[in-house]
């Protein structure tokens, strides 16, 4: 599995110069975001397989559809983010060589792939079943206002939470036509993880952020953010385990959750708030507790 860093080198060594900006505007660069769009959509459709062993054709082909829409929902969202942010992408040290905000590329360029993108989503989106293209149709409203939204609240991580995890609704949806209570929890699950890795990774900026005016949870909890984070991670965990349960009572489960916990521990352990190479690498560790959580779900 490449890292970001060997996943960077791959594209830029063998894809022509002209698409590089279209590539770094996307972050097809820096694919943790994609992973972490993703999760919540396996988890969902794992959980409502009643595991890995019992996966069927069109479980895996849900899964195919899930990863290319995820890969092509992603870019898209961070298309319309740096949009709406150019001017305050250009004012911020780690956001000022995005395409966009250096004039890489144009308006009218971003655009156009923009409505690429999207077209190619849609079609994604058709290939699904009739609930989980209701449920498709209605995210658009919170992709569009997610990037507004560090403009008016302190806590537009919320917002994430709630546009990121909206997958562990569609995949529930694509599997069973319908809702059930463990969606559910794997949608508030995924919300809590989001508050918590999304705090994080907002350190980074929050100096930055404080002199353009931008609110973050980062911000809000300042020295105390780690506290809070932790208190996400533990509900988001509890949350994961609820939603194992309502499938299902083994005793395989306390012994799996134990590893994706043993994850959360360490990136408290580990995490400096004042350190932003220390956000960076904390952040991206979400990749493994998404996997461990996956396997919480899927044996």
């Amino acid at each position: 599995m490449f890292t970001d860093i060997d996943l960077s080198q791959v594209i830029f060594r063998k894809l022509p110069p002209a698409w590089h900006p279209y590539i770094k505007l996307a972050r097809l660069d820096r694919p943790i975001g994609i992973w972490l769009l993703l999760f919540p959509c396996l988890w969902s459709i794992i959980l409502a397989s009643d595991g890995i062993l019992n996966l069927t054709g069109q479980s895996i082909k849900m899964l195919v559809l899930f990863v290319l829409g995820a890969i092509l929902m992603r870019s898209a969202g961070c298309v319309i983010n740096d949009l709406w942010d150019m001017e305050l992408d250009a004012s911020v040290e780690r956001t000022k060589t995005r395409p966009l905000a250096s004039g890489e590329i144009s308006v009218k360029q971003a655009m156009r792939f923009l409505i690429v993108l999207l077209l190619l989503s849609f079609v994604i989106l058709l290939l699904l079943p009739h609930m989980a293209i209701i449920m498709g149709v209605l995210s658009l409203g919170l992709v569009a206002a997610y990037p507004y939204m560090k403009r008016i609240t302190w806590v537009p991580q919320l917002f994430l939470g709630l546009t990121f995890n909206w997958g562990a609704l569609m995949g529930w949806a694509a599997m069973t036509g319908h809702l059930s209570p463990a969606a559910f929890y794997l949608y508030a699950s995924g919300i809590f993880w989001t508050l918590g890795y999304d705090t994080i990774y907002a350190h980074q900026d929050k100096e930055s952020d404080a002199l353009v005016g931008i609110k973050s949870t980062a911000r809000l909890f300042g020295e105390n953010s780690k506290f809070f984070v932790g208190v996400f991670y533990i509900l988001s965990l509890a949350l994961l385990i609820i939603a194992r349960y309502s499938r299902e009572s083994d005793v395989l489960t306390p012994l799996l959750s134990a590893l994706p916990f043993a994850q959360l521990i360490w990136q408290l352990q580990k995490w400096d708030i004042n350190d932003p190479q220390s956000c960076l690498r904390v952040f991206k560790s979400n990749q493994l507790y998404g996997w461990l959580a996956l396997l919480t779900l899927a044996i």
